[in-house]
C-alpha cells in the first residue's frame, strides 16, 4: 500500500473537479470506504459533461496508429453493465444503456472511398463491422436520404444519456457518504517538499492524504504544481444542437455523416454535433459552424428540418498534446492526474475510475493505462 492506512481513513482524498471523471472516481473511492470531498469550481456535471454526446464508441472512433486507446475504449464500454449495476444499487436509478448500434455513412464517391478505408482498417483490426450499400443502411435506419452511398454498420458500439448518467453519479457520490463542494474553485494544490499535502480554496486551507486532479480543461490552471509537471491540458470548444422529436420522428440509431453525427436520447431530443474549434476558453454558441451542423444533419436525414431547435449547447473538451487521457500518479507523491479525455470522458469515466483506485489504493497501474501515464508528457524534476 503506498499510504499508512490509518491516515486514509482519517484524511480524505480530496478530488478537484466534478465532471463525469471526478465524480466517478470519488464515487468508486467511497465505495471503498476512503473518505473523499470532490471540490467543483461550477455546478456539479454542468460543464463538458453536461454538453456531450453520450457516444460510448469505441469501434466508430478509432483513429490509425490509435490500437493502445481502441483497447482502452473497449475495456471501458466492456466495464459499464458493472459500473450502471452499481449506480443503481446505489441510487435506485437505472441509467440504460442504449446498444442499437451506429452507421458511418457516406454520399458520394469520394466519402464511399474515405469510409471503405476506415472499413478495411476496421476489418483489419477484428473489430465487429460490416460494409453496406446504401440501400441496406436505410433497412437499418430508414429515415437516411436516398443519396446515402453506403454505409459501415457497427453494432456493438453504444450510447447513454450522459445528463441521467451525471445525474445519478452525484446521487450515488453523495448518498454513499462523499462530500461535494460545488461553486468551490481550487486555487492551489498544497505541497510539502515533494509531497501534494492539501489544497487551498480562496478562503481556507485543506488537507488531504491524496489529491487527484480531474478538472479538465482548467486543470493546467490549477497552481502549485511545479511549472514542468502541469498536465497539458487545453480547452477544445464543441457546440452541439439539441432538436425536439415529435412522436412521427422514428428516428433509432446513432447515425455518423461526413462532418456530423445524430444521436436520438430517450428523452425526445436529438442531438446533432459537433464541433471542433480551438477557441481558448470561448463558450459563445456562433451561426457559422452550427449552420454547417445542420447542413450536414440534414443531408444525411432530410427530415430534421421540421424538427423544433431546443438549445444550442457549448462545452469545453480537455484535449491533451496528443488528445488522449492522462491517467495515473506524478513524479509528487500524493498527486495524481485523471484528465485529458478530450472527446471520450463519457465513455472512459468506467475504467479511469476503476484504474485509479487501483492506483491510488495499491499502488498499481494495469497495462491497459499504462500508455496513458501522465509521464509521456512531464519532464522529471530530478533528484535533490
Amino acid at each position: 500500500m503506498r499510504h499508512n492506512e490509518r491516515q486514509r481513513r482519517q484524511t480524505p482524498i480530496n478530488v478537484i473537479g466534478a465532471g463525469i471523471i471526478g465524480l466517478s472516481l470519488g464515487w468508486q473511492l467511497v465505495r471503498r470506504g476512503i473518505p473523499v470531498v470532490v471540490y467543483e469550481r461550477d455546478e456539479a456535471g454542468r460543464s463538458a459533461s453536461w454538453a456531450a454526446a453520450g457516444m460510448l464508441a469505441p469501434h466508430s472512433e478509432v483513429g490509425f496508429e490509435e490500437e493502445a486507446f481502441l483497447r482502452l475504449g473497449i475495456e471501458s464500454l466492456n466495464q459499464f453493465p458493472r459500473f450502471l449495476d452499481e449506480l443503481e444499487e446505489d441510487t435506485g436509478r437505472r441509467v440504460p444503456l442504449d446498444d442499437r448500434g451506429t452507421l458511418i455513412v457516406g454520399f458520394h464517391r469520394d466519402d464511399t472511398e474515405r469510409i471503405r478505408r476506415l472499413y478495411e482498417f476496421r476489418e483489419h483490426l477484428g473489430l465487429p463491422v460490416k460494409w453496406l450499400p446504401g440501400s441496406e443502411g436505410r433497412e437499418i435506419e430508414p429515415l437516411l436520404s436516398p443519396k446515402i452511398t453506403a454505409a459501415i454498420w457497427l453494432p456493438d458500439d453504444c450510447q447513454i444519456n450522459n445528463r441521467a448518467l451525471v445525474d445519478a453519479l452525484k446521487e450515488a457520490f453523495v448518498s454513499r457518504g462523499g462530500v461535494l463542494k460545488e461553486h468551490t474553485p481550487i486555487r492551489s494544490i498544497v505541497m510539502d517538499g515533494d509531497r501534494a499535502r492539501g489544497v487551498r480554496t480562496e478562503e481556507d486551507e485543506i488537507a488531504s492524504s491524496s489529491v487527484v486532479l480531474a478538472a479538465g480543461c482548467w486543470s493546467g490552471l490549477v497552481d502549485g504544481i511545479p511549472e514542468t509537471l502541469r498536465p497539458p491540458v487545453r480547452p477544445v470548444k464543441g457546440q452541439i444542437v439539441s432538436l425536439r422529436m415529435g412522436n412521427e420522428f422514428r428516428f433509432e440509431h446513432v447515425v455518423r455523416a461526413p462532418d456530423a453525427y445524430l444521436l436520438p436520447k430517450d428523452d425526445g431530443r436529438l442531438l446533432v454535433g459537433a464541433t471542433q474549434e480551438e477557441m481558448g476558453f470561448d463558450v459563445t454558441p456562433t451561426a457559422g459552424p452550427v449552420m454547417r451542423l445542420l447542413e450536414r444533419g440534414w443531408e444525411a436525414i432530410p427530415s430534421i428540418y421540421d424538427l423544433a431547435i431546443d438549445t444550442i449547447d457549448v462545452g469545453l473538451r480537455p484535449g491533451s498534446r496528443d488528445n488522449e487521457p492522462l491517467i495515473g500518479s506524478t513524479e509528487i507523491r500524493d498527486l495524481y492526474y485523471a484528465t485529458g479525455h478530450h472527446r471520450h470522458g463519457i465513455l472512459l469515466a468506467p475504467v479511469t475510475a476503476y484504474a485509479m483506485c487501483d492506483v491510488i489504493l495499491e499502488g498499481k497501474t494495469s497495462e491497459l493505462v499504462t500508455p496513458f501515464h501522465p509521464s509521456r508528457f512531464l519532464k522529471p524534476r530530478g533528484r535533490r
